[in-house]
């Protein structure tokens, strides 16, 4: 489909709780495509959600390496233990920070035609839904972190 532009923080769009979806349509494929094509185009990002696109609607994909995971009005709905590390955004490039998030998250989701699914995950990919959760609040990284990283640490 398309590349689109990411919203860089500073952008007031990045503060703003999203809306749910309520359609699921082409124009939901659509942005979901252009989604995926903004994310990988990236070239190091693991995740990206509607509103680092200029779009305020509870979407998110993410690709840890293990294929693309689509997200429509996603909800965390259990998590356990605890793992602390490095963490950065495509809002925010060449920013790192140490950020502690749980180790194992279920999340509750529907599909791009509004089937509901769960998907639980482990390390990077229970950080990225975290992340990328947040983001739908107005949240980022820097908001948790415990620390931003110096340019000797990234």
């Amino acid at each position: 489909m398309a590349k689109r532009k990411i919203v860089l923080e500073g952008d007031e769009v990045l503060r703003k709780k999203c809306r749910p979806v309520d359609q699921f349509d082409q124009k939901l494929w659509e942005l979901l495509e252009d989604m995926s094509d903004t994310l990988y185009g990236s070239g190091n990002g693991v995740g990206l959600a509607a509103p680092q696109v200029g779009i305020l609607r509870r979407v998110v994909v993410i690709d840890v390496g293990e294929g693309l995971i689509e997200l429509c009005n996603p909800e965390i709905i259990a998590q356990s233990g605890k793992q602390t590390g490095n963490e950065g955004c495509l809002s925010s490039p060449g920013e790192y920070g140490i950020v502690t998030r749980p180790r194992k998250v279920k999340v509750r989701a529907l599909d791009r035609h509004g089937k509901p699914f769960e998907i639980a995950g482990e390390d990077l990919l229970a950080r990225a839904f975290c992340h990328e959760i947040d983001h739908l609040e107005g949240r980022l990284f820097k908001d948790i972190a415990e620390r931003m990283l110096d340019e000797d640490e990234k």
